[in-house]
């Protein structure tokens, strides 16, 4: 685990991270494009700034240059892209990300950026955190020479003995933490994380956080359990896999003081997806063992939650399953029928998630008095085609807490862009045969899909359906605090719903 703390003092590590940014055309007339921005530490700026444009800096996002220092062993220049009076707080994070993963093989490192509130130092402090990350977990011969992430993190501000300042890195370190659980578990191999080792993981992991006495607890229902209770999305998408499933559920209850709001969470927990017998094309198949992102972030966020004492209480469910090809996996046409009653008529086994999360979105709302419910899940790949690698989308049955979601998220820093959920389209889900079918009109699949969930959730309780089919794994180069591989979308807006109400 990564150490964060706030420091104001003299820097002792001997590695000092600052932002290069790049002066706007007008500052940069007569003098260099690039402005140093080293925070509360003064640099001889003439000096490094000749140095920089001898190395060809451009002071542009995700640039990492790394230069001889005189009072610290390194001086680490990380780009912040335009010069401005206020970055940002995820330009910080991501200019903080991209230096800590490009200072592997390291022990410690003060980063020092403009924090000019409790907010940017948080960022800073996170950024850093996230960007810290190594999965080796299965290498062998090569896993000696891989290069070990800082374990000490400072953030040098002027701030650091105000105790909001304290708090934010406290969140910082939780949130870190927390999406290292979130990015090991979708980075596992499937044939290492099925849904009983995943609960074994998210137990241990709520174990370790303190368990009851962080008003945490963890039930588990086994296959014979679902079966016998009726969960038949759970069932139908799990009975073609030699790995049975699982509903693994969380609850949290504050100490000591009453719940401001409660919420249920929900996570398509698909462990690995081959399609079912709508068996998916060998290329990118791969990728299918992070189809559980969404079961992963609800379960994390909830620990993260009650490590931060949010007065929130949180009931979270993780429906889990392998979607895997063998004689007794569904067959497309096949029937099932959903924990409460309704009927599906499964015309295509590949749009599995949405079954596994109606059983769950029904058993979450016979617990009494939910403020709100929120769905998230690698759900299809519409979202992909809509709104690309780096943005989620958000549906919603309740605009206003869609809205106030949506405008958290400028906290966080997670992108998610609100999506509708347009009535004409609900036709295409009708059944000669079942209340209704688990796919329809193909354009606007995305929409579709949440049409179906919202089908499962009473008119009255404000629901979110988060897809992050795309953010949730990433396939092409780290970017960032972003690794390649599980990202750990939506941990953090999910941990920060709940400290709205603090």
């Amino acid at each position: 685990m990564t150490s964060i703390r706030l420091s104001d003092g003299i820097v002792k590590d001997e590695i000092l991270v600052v932002g290069l940014a790049v002066k706007a055309a007008k500052a940069a007339k007569s003098t260099s494009s690039l402005q140093i921005e080293s925070g509360d530490i003064a640099l001889d700026t003439k000096a490094l700034l000749q140095t920089l444009a001898d190395l060809g800096a451009t002071g542009k996002a995700d640039e990492v240059i790394k230069v001889p220092g005189t009072a610290t062993r390194l001086i680490v220049f990380t780009g912040l892209g335009k010069q401005s009076a206020t970055y940002d707080n995820e330009v910080l994070r991501r200019a903080a990300g991209a230096a800590s993963r490009a200072l592997s093989g390291n022990t410690s490192a003060t980063f020092s950026l403009p924090a000019k509130n409790e907010n940017a130092v948080q960022a800073i402090a996170e950024g850093a955190g996230l960007g810290n990350y190594l999965f080796d977990q299965f290498r062998g011969s090569t896993k000696s020479a891989q290069k070990a992430p800082l374990k000490t993190i400072t953030v040098h501000t002027s701030l650091a003995a105000k105790s909001s300042a304290k708090d934010a890195a406290k969140v910082a370190e939780v949130i870190s933490t927390y999406t290292y659980l979130v990015r090991d578990l979708i980075n596992t191999p499937p044939s290492h994380l099925t849904p009983e080792s995943f609960c074994t993981a998210i137990s241990a992991a709520v174990k370790k956080a303190g368990g009851a006495a962080a008003g945490l607890k963890v039930t588990v229902m086994t296959d014979s359990q679902l079966r016998s209770k009726g969960y038949g999305g759970i069932i139908g998408v799990g009975q073609g896999s030699v790995n049975p499933p699982r509903l693994l559920n969380i609850s949290y209850t504050p100490k000591g003081v009453k719940a401001k709001k409660k919420y249920a969470y929900i996570g398509k927990g698909i462990t690995f997806d081959t399609g079912g017998l709508a068996l998916k094309p060998a290329l990118g198949m791969e990728a299918m063992k992070s189809d559980m992102s969404g079961a992963a972030a609800v379960c994390a966020a909830t620990i993260a939650i009650a490590l931060l004492k949010a007065p929130v209480a949180i009931d979270t469910w993780a429906p889990l399953a392998e979607n895997m090809v063998s004689d007794t996996a569904t067959r497309p046409s096949d029937v099932i029928t959903i924990y409460g009653g309704k009927t599906v008529e499964v015309l295509n086994p590949d749009a599995e998630g949405r079954l596994v999360l109606a059983d769950a979105l029904v058993k979450a709302q016979e617990s009494k008095d939910l403020d709100g419910i929120v769905d998230v899940a690698t759900l299809t790949g519409a979202q992909v085609v809509a709104l690309g690698t780096r943005t989620s989308a958000v549906m919603t049955n309740n605009p206003e807490f869609s809205a106030a979601f949506v405008e958290l998220t400028k906290k966080t820093g997670e992108a998610f862009w609100p999506m509708p959920l347009p009535v004409e389209l609900r036709a295409s889900l009708d059944s000669p045969v079942a209340d209704l079918a688990n796919i329809g009109e193909r354009m606007g699949g995305m929409l579709v899909a949440g049409l179906f969930l919202k089908e499962f959730v009473a008119d009255e309780l404000p629901w979110l359906h988060l897809d992050i089919a795309g953010p949730a794994y990433n396939e092409g180069a780290p970017h960032g605090y972003t690794p390649v591989g599980g990202t750990g979308i939506a941990l953090r807006s999910l941990v920060q719903l709940a400290l709205e109400e603090r």
